[in-house]
């Protein structure tokens, strides 16, 4: 079958928001709490092994600190914090303090003026994607996507393939017409078990991971004047993704 969609992972693939995005709002709402958690980079980079922000939390507790005693309602303050989390997110996210990762905006550009469809698979909440496509690709570009799937619309969140199920249900395709964008180990054992063929953009945090899988690994989605750097696969000779090597990905 014939590309008809590309299906995008968010946090660490649409831009690098994890280290200094997320993680510093974890930071703040723990400190509006009145707790004395702090998340270092490094500590940071061993949650990102767990996904959902509320799940992270949760770890956190149960392996790095022994010392404290939950409250009876530790579920609703887990709950707060993540709310207290996105909302400190969203607004560093208005400052533009987080651009897109090189690439992303040229090729979501291309794709569009080609018809392809577009949809995002994500574990983050749906508030954090919004702001993230506002502040960093466009007013409005929410309505680029044809299926935005977020946070908790699915139990199950990656490595479990769920959330791709859901967006593939919504837009009526095959995994065979689509192609998705993943960044770590969790997004393409979810990605992959769902039979989608997938192309990976590395991190800071990630590029140590195990891509078994992938069609391609790269640095990130290169410019003409910026290439990417291939780490595994085939570009086919190209320094930049674009829609003529993602068909070319897709018929492989």
């Amino acid at each position: 079958m014939s590309l008809q969609a590309l299906i995008f992972d968010v946090d660490g693939t649409l831009a690098d928001t994890e280290r200094d995005g997320h993680r510093p709002a974890f930071n703040a709402a723990f400190r509006e709490f009145g707790l004395d958690w702090e998340w270092d980079s490094a500590l940071y980079g061993e949650l990102l092994a767990i996904t959902g922000g509320k799940e992270r939390i949760r770890y956190y507790v149960d392996r790095y600190r022994p010392d404290y005693v939950r409250p009876p309602d530790f579920d609703d303050l887990v709950t707060e914090l993540h709310r207290a989390k996105t909302r400190h997110y969203t607004q560093l996210l208005a400052t533009g303090a987080i651009p897109l990762r090189p690439g992303v905006r040229r090729l979501l550009e291309e794709a569009r003026a080609a018809g392809l469809r577009l949809a995002i698979a994500t574990t983050t909440t749906p508030d954090n994607v919004t702001a993230l496509l506002e502040h960093s690709l466009a007013t409005g570009a929410e309505s680029w996507f044809e299926a935005i799937g977020a946070g908790d619309i699915v139990s199950a969140k990656k490595p479990a393939p769920d959330i791709y199920f859901w967006v593939l249900e919504r837009m009526g395709l095959a995994p065979s017409q689509c192609l998705t964008f993943e960044d770590s180990s969790n997004g393409i054992r979810a990605s992959r078990a769902a039979g989608l063929r997938t192309v990976v953009t590395v991190n800071d945090y990630t590029r140590d991971h195990d891509f078994t899988g992938a069609v391609a690994v790269l640095s990130d989605l290169g410019e003409p004047e910026r290439p990417f750097q291939l780490i595994q696969g085939d570009s086919a000779g190209r320094a930049w993704v674009d829609l003529s090597l993602l068909r070319a990905w897709a018929e492989g």
